[in-house]
């Protein structure tokens, strides 16, 4: 696939060196040629001088042949621009903005645009570590209402498997990390010391998912 990234800081630069190693051709953008410094000369992509929601820049970039493409410099309304030309006028269908002011990334999110909300992901990393018995968010949709989170789980439930998890608690087990490694679940997966548990859940069930997980299964069921 060929992929255009508008901004060629810390993010773009290492979105682009890892998306080449992975076999894509790139095209990164930048108002500041000096930006593409840090590509690094393994870099064999496009780099193209210009403003990341102009059209001929865009063009020269490759985004009629690109299968993908995201705005991740530093301003949220050029980000936005961008995204919205790259869907809109040219049709690319995988896009993504990254925002730093998550009340904006909610709008656009209503709209059909998908953002990356830098600060609040980053805060909910940050939760996650400060925080770590409590069931803190990785995603939300767009509504609210559905959330994907890691949420701690008693000893009690060792041994069990998902499908009586899930079962019991109303949740969907999305995946597991078991020895520092992710692991897709079967219904019949068991769950051993150590796993942690990432589910799918509505976000209005938080609290009771967590008693149910922090309980035990004989006391999940009643």
């Amino acid at each position: 696939m060929h992929i255009v990234i508008m901004g060629c800081g810390r993010v773009g630069s290492a979105l682009a060196q890892t998306l080449e190693q992975q076999g894509h051709t790139v095209a990164v953008i930048d108002q500041d040629p000096t930006a593409f410094r840090r590509l690094g000369s393994g870099f064999s992509g496009r780099r193209v001088t210009g403003v990341g929601f102009d059209q001929d820049t865009l063009r020269e970039a490759g985004i009629e042949e690109a299968g993908a493409f995201a705005a991740v410099s530093s301003g949220d309304n050029s980000n936005i621009i961008a995204a919205r030309v790259a869907r809109e006028m040219f049709g690319v269908e995988n896009v993504a903005a990254r925002i730093y002011d998550p009340r904006r990334a909610e709008v656009y999110q209503r709209l059909g645009i998908p953002t990356v909300a830098t600060v609040r992901w980053t805060a909910d990393q940050m939760l996650r570590r400060l925080l770590p018995s409590g069931a803190e968010p990785l995603w939300r949709d767009p509504t609210g209402g559905v959330q994907l989170a890691e949420v701690p789980a008693s000893e009690a439930w060792v041994g069990h498997r998902i499908s009586k998890l899930q079962d019991e608690t109303g949740v969907r087990v999305a995946f597991l990390t078991r020895l520092g490694e992710a692991v897709l679940p079967t219904s019949s997966t068991v769950l051993q010391e150590g796993d942690l548990v990432h589910v799918m859940m509505r976000t209005d069930e938080v609290e009771k998912v967590e008693a149910a997980f922090s309980a035990g299964p004989e006391e999940a069921a009643h």
